[in-house]
């Protein structure tokens, strides 16, 4: 996680407050504002929302801006790519987990013969992929195509959808999401 003290602490400074006013204007107590600033004190995201609040700002502003001490290269060896999919023939491997402030989600997928995503989900996002060898049976809201290697989607992550493989054959597919919200 990044460290997010130096940055408040800039905020405050920029705005004149001392410790105690921010204290203050966001209920939150000094000796837990000066701990946060010192990178002491993790603040659950109410706290930091009361804090944020009170030096004007928003969580999503705080975050966009915000830089991670944690080091990234741009470039990933296959073996890199963390796996968030199931153990149930469904792999999703993430490019760039290690990111800072990651904004979209760039997956290599991999549905086994007669896998699929399971029941519709829904997200607050868009999504788009490439087939690059196989098919994939894909529905979107009352909409279902069979797509193969070649073929592509793209659509709104707030409509119902699934995959599912429907062949005997493995299927990749390369897809982003952005937001990450998946």
């Amino acid at each position: 996680m990044p460290k997010i003290g130096a940055r408040i602490r800039e905020l405050r400074n920029r705005r004149g407050l001392s410790l105690r006013e921010l204290a203050l204007r966001s209920g939150v107590s000094h000796s837990s504002v000066s701990l946060i600033e010192r990178d002491q004190m993790s603040p659950s995201v109410n706290t930091l929302t009361a804090i944020l609040d009170a030096l004007g700002s928003t969580l999503s502003g705080f975050f966009l801006d915000l830089k991670s001490d944690i080091p990234y290269t741009p470039f990933y060896a296959r073996d890199e790519l963390v796996e968030i999919g199931r153990q149930d023939g469904v792999s999703l491997r993430m490019v760039g987990a290690n990111f800072p402030n990651r904004h979209m989600l760039i997956l290599h997928e991999t549905y086994a013969a007669g896998a699929g995503s399971g029941e519709f989900i829904n997200h607050t996002a868009q999504e788009g992929g490439l087939v690059v060898s196989g098919s994939i049976e894909v529905t979107v809201g009352g909409d279902t195509r069979v797509l193969h290697a070649g073929d592509a989607f793209y659509f709104d992550s707030r409509m119902p959808h699934r995959f599912r493989n429907p062949s005997d054959e493995p299927c990749q597919i390369l897809s982003a999401v952005t937001p990450s919200t998946y």
